[in-house]
């Protein structure tokens, strides 16, 4: 074979593994809210869930998280969570996600002040977990 028609190719550089960089707090709340899905499916008694999207919370935002449930048959039921808000140098709520489980698990969360108008909600409608949870909370 002839090799003078070959360009000479440098061999390649050995790749160098990066260090794993830490994820930042916004990151870890969306992914924590993401992974938490099936214990919110069984919160609710339902066959499966899909976290469609999370916010983290901001300085000027509220956190959000929309869940679709999905239940035998193929009934489903997309709900849109409110929760707080926080500088950024607090941290993300780490309670948001026990909130939801806990709203979803409860039978009395249905109806109630902590049901808002949502301009982003599928149905116009959003729970306020974070005032939910307030009224649910022992008196003491």
């Amino acid at each position: 074979m002839d090799t003078a028609l070959r360009p000479a190719v440098p061999p390649l550089p050995t790749p160098v593994p990066r260090p794993a960089a830490p994820m930042d707090a916004a990151q870890e709340f969306v992914t924590r809210l993401r992974a938490s899905a099936s214990s919110l499916a069984a919160a609710a008694g339902a066959d499966t869930a899909v976290v469609r999207e999370v916010v983290p919370p901001a300085r000027h935002r509220r956190s959000r998280c929309r869940v679709v449930l999905r239940f035998a048959g193929g009934a489903e039921t997309d709900l849109t969570f409110l929760g707080p808000v926080s500088s950024a140098a607090a941290g993300p709520e780490r309670a948001f996600d026990l909130q939801i489980r806990a709203w979803l698990s409860s039978e009395l969360g249905r109806e109630g002040s902590w049901l808002v108008a949502d301009d982003d909600a599928p149905n116009g409608v959003a729970i306020d977990v974070t005032a939910w949870s307030a009224t649910t909370r022992p008196a003491g």
